[in-house]
C-alpha cells in the first residue's frame, strides 16, 4: 500500500511536468510511435485483408505470415534492427518494429470481416446487377467494419504495450520512468510509470469498443433487435404458461 501511495505522489509531483522528460512529453512521444506504427500497418494490412476475404485466395499466407509474425520477439527485433541499421535510424527501426506486430491483429481483423458475412447477401447483391467493386465498397466493408476495428483494436493495445521498450533505445515514451527507474531502485517511480501505460491502454480500448460498436451498420442493428425481441416475449409467455396451473381442479380448490 506505501508503494502504491509512493506511485501516487511521484505521478502528482510538479516535478513531472518538468524538463525533456515531463510527463506529457512522454505521453505524446508514446502516442505518436503508436499512431504512425498503426497507421503504416493498416495501410499494410486493410488492403490485403480485404482482397483475401474479397477473393477468398491467399488465406493460408495471410495465417502463415501472422503466425510468423506474431512469434517475433519484439525486444529482440528492435535490438537486432537498430544494431542493422546503426543508432542514428533508431526511430525507424522501433517504428517497422511496432509494424511488424500490429500487422497481424489488423490483417486478421481485415479478412475475417469479410468471411463472416453471410454468402446469401454478396449472392442477392450480385444478382442484383453489382459491380464487384460496389460489392466491395457498399456490403462487404460496411459489414466488415466491426471486425477490422476489433483488429485495430486489438493491435493498438499490442504497439501501447510493446512501445514502452523504445525507452531503453533513448526513445522516450512512457516506458522512460520503467526503464530508468529498475536500475536506480525506484520502484514508485516504476510502479507510476506501468500505472500510466495501463491507463493509456485502457482508455484507447474503451473509445475503440465504442467505435467498434457504433461501426454496426444501423440495418444490421435492427434485424438484431427485432429478432431478439420475439425471442424474450416468447420466453417470456413460455415461462408464465410453465408457471400457471394446467389442473382446473387444483386451481378451482384455490379458489375456494
Amino acid at each position: 500500500m506505501n508503494l502504491f501511495a509512493d506511485a501516487l505522489a511521484w505521478l502528482f509531483s510538479p516535478e513531472r511536468l518538468q524538463g525533456a522528460y515531463a510527463l506529457p512529453t512522454l505521453l505524446g512521444q508514446h502516442l505518436w510511435f503508436t499512431a504512425i506504427s498503426v497507421i503504416i500497418a493498416a495501410l499494410v494490412a486493410v488492403p490485403l485483408g480485404w482482397l483475401i476475404g474479397h477473393t477468398g485466395r491467399g488465406r493460408e499466407f495471410a495465417v502463415a505470415l501472422s503466425g510468423a509474425a506474431r512469434a517475433l520477439p519484439s525486444f529482440g527485433l528492435l535490438i537486432l534492427l537498430v544494431l542493422v541499421m546503426g543508432v542514428l535510424r533508431t526511430p525507424e527501426a522501433a517504428v517497422i518494429t511496432f509494424v511488424l506486430l500490429a500487422i497481424p491483429s489488423i490483417l486478421a481483423g481485415a479478412y475475417t470481416g469479410f468471411e463472416a458475412i453471410d454468402r446469401r447477401v454478396i449472392d442477392a447483391a450480385r444478382a442484383t446487377g453489382m459491380t464487384e467493386w460496389q460489392i466491395l465498397w457498399r456490403v462487404e466493408v460496411p459489414l466488415g467494419m466491426p471486425l477490422l476495428i476489433g483488429g485495430l483494436r486489438a493491435a493498438v493495445l499490442q504497439v501501447v504495450a510493446t512501445v514502452t521498450i523504445a525507452a531503453y533505445v533513448n526513445l522516450g515514451g512512457l516506458g522512460w520512468p520503467i526503464i530508468q527507474g529498475i536500475p536506480l531502485r525506484r520502484f514508485d517511480q516504476v510502479l507510476g510509470g506501468a500505472i500510466l501505460v495501463a491507463l493509456l491502454a485502457l482508455i484507447l480500448d474503451l473509445l475503440f469498443a465504442a467505435a467498434q460498436r457504433a461501426a454496426v451498420p444501423r440495418g444490421l442493428r435492427a434485424a438484431r433487435s427485432e429478432r431478439d425481441g420475439p425471442a424474450r416475449g416468447t420466453s417470456s409467455r413460455a415461462s408464465s404458461s410453465t408457471d400457471a396451473p394446467t389442473d382446473p381442479a387444483p386451481a378451482a380448490a384455490l379458489s375456494s
